[in-house]
Parts: C-alpha cells; sequence; structure tokens
C-alpha cells in the first residue's frame, strides 16, 4: 500500500518550518527521520495534506552539557546517542535503553524528538524522559515553552503539542552523585514492540534510595512513573517493604489487554520488574524474588 497524495516542503529555519506548521494547521506532519511517520502513512492510519520535512535543519542536531544539564536537539538520531560519550556519563539510562530500539537501521534514521512526538506507548524513550525527569523544549508561533515530560504525553500519539507548535530540545539533568539506573524490557523477540518494560532512575545512600523514578511503557496509553516507588525511598528495603510496594503497583497500573499479552500478564511483568530493579538498583540480588517472565 503507499500513502495517499501530499504537498510537501523542506523546511530551511526552525522559523520556516513554524510559517508552515500554521499555514496548514491540522493538515500537516512533520517528517524528522519517517521512520514512525511514512509506515503510517503507508498503511494509510494517517493521510495529511502536507508534509514539513526538517530534516536539514542542523539546529537542532547535537548534544552539549550546560550548567548541570545535558541538552539534546530534537534531530540528534538514535545511534547518535547511543554513541556519545557525554549521554554514556550523564544519562547512562539513555544510552542502555536506546541500543534496545527496534533494529539498527531505524536507530541509524529515528530521531529524539520524533520518537517523543510520536508518542507511542510502547517506546522506549518517552519512559526515559520520567525517569530522568526531563524537560522538553517546544517552539511555536508565540515562542518557546518548557513542559515537564509528565505533563507532555498525553495518550496513545498524543502530546500536549499543538499542531502549529514544533519539538526542538530536550534538557536531562545530569546524573548526581551515587546514581544508579536501571532499564529492562520484555519483548516476544528483540527489537519487536515491548509487551512491558521499565527505566528507573536511582540515588542511592548508605543502601537505601534517596531517589527513586521509575517509568513504565507498554503499560498504558502513556508512560507510567510509579506512585508505588515512593514508599521505597528513604526507607530499609526489606522482602516485606518490597511486597507491599508490588502490591501497591498492582492497584496503581490498569494495563490494556490486546493480542500480545492479557492485563494480567502486564501486571505480572511489572512486578517482576519492579522487583528485578530494585535488587539491581541497590545491589541487592536477595530482593529478586519477583519470579520469572
Amino acid at each position: 500500500m503507499k500513502a495517499s497524495a501530499f504537498s510537501y516542503a523542506r523546511a530551511t529555519s526552525i522559523s520556516n518550518a513554524l510559517e508552515l506548521l500554521v499555514a496548514y494547521g491540522d493538515r500537516a506532519k512533520v517528517l524528522s527521520g519517517g521512520q514512525s511517520l511514512m509506515p503510517a502513512m503507508n498503511l494509510r492510519l494517517i493521510s495529511p495534506e502536507f508534509i514539513v520535512d526538517i530534516g536539514e535543519l542542523t539546529e537542532l542536531r547535537g548534544i552539549g552539557v550546560a550548567k548541570n544539564i545535558l541538552k539534546i536537539g530534537a534531530l540528534t538520531r538514535h545511534v547518535d546517542l547511543q554513541k556519545s560519550a557525554e549521554v554514556a556519563t550523564h544519562a547512562p539510562l539513555l544510552a542502555e535503553a536506546v541500543a534496545e530500539i527496534a533494529h539498527p537501521a531505524i536507530r541509524n534514521r529515528g530521531t529524539i524528538g520524533g520518537s517523543l512526538a510520536h508518542a507511542d506507548p510502547a517506546s522506549e524513550l518517552p519512559a526515559c524522559m520520567l525517569a530522568l525527569n526531563a524537560t522538553i523544549i517546544v517552539s511555536g508561533p508565540k515562542g518557546e515553552r518548557r513542559v515537564a515530560a509528565g505533563d507532555f504525553f498525553k495518550g496513545i500519539y498524543e502530546t500536549v503539542l499543538s499542531p502549529e507548535e514544533l519539538l526542538i530540545e530536550i534538557e536531562l539533568p545530569i546524573a548526581r552523585k551515587n546514581s544508579a539506573y536501571f532499564f529492562q524490557e520484555f519483548a516476544r523477540r528483540r527489537g519487536d514492540y515491548a509487551i512491558t518494560g521499565l527505566a528507573a532512575q536511582a540515588v542511592v545512600d548508605g543502601g537505601r534510595f534517596t531517589d527513586l523514578r521509575m517509568a513504565f511503557f507498554a503499560i498504558a496509553d502513556r508512560p507510567v512513573l510509579a506512585k508505588a516507588a515512593t514508599a521505597l525511598v528513604g526507607v530499609s528495603i526489606t522482602p516485606a517493604v518490597l511486597a507491599a510496594a508490588l502490591a501497591a503497583l498492582d492497584d496503581e497500573l490498569h494495563p490494556h489487554e490486546e493480542q500480545q499479552a492479557s492485563a494480567s500478564m502486564r501486571r505480572h511483568l511489572a512486578r517482576l520488574l519492579m522487583a528485578r530493579g530494585v535488587a539491581a538498583l541497590l545491589g541487592r540480588p536477595d530482593l529478586d524474588f519477583g519470579g520469572h517472565a
């Protein structure tokens, strides 16, 4: 199947891209890496009248550190995140998660901004943004605005971006002293969409969590920052404490059900991931009692 007929323009600058988006509104779609947009168009899941290609806007590429903030341009490709020394040093969770995205051909073309704007609930990067407490920079006709990652994702393929806005940059606080991270996902085969996954970032001091953010993906219509994890901060983690947190997580999650997995299976996998994550982050293998996948 081929995409419906559409008009096309290659933006020459951010301001030019915004002018085009204002002119065409919700009839337009932004093309960055194209790894999500083009398959959807070819399957006629979406049929935009106008494509705004921002792929040549080099000012939207790059990775740098300024004032304890890791800044990533929206057009930075997955493969560049994977190879970046700055990302490996200051946001190693992101580097590990990117390595799990689909296949090399996708990682060579896909962009971080495209992934976040697409907002696939089974995608690794939106969950990483929640775990890393990211700020997403959006530009529009009225100027720039800063959106916390927790407020950015609104549902399946839905964000707070208006049709006239462009995601331009991501900011991440650099990893703090005594930081630890955990990432794991379950999929039928490597490179397939996740059935359930967890991205977690923590600060550990004296064998206790002083901060813990656990973001689950492929479990709901958007990534979910687990409230149950807050009960594990500032306390000595015993098997009983962890069991209570797992029970709270079970009550908190409302997994969707489809051909890949039932809701009960996703709940089981989420509990397993939380137990594994806590054990790994604390270096406590005795806590990894979540069972087998």
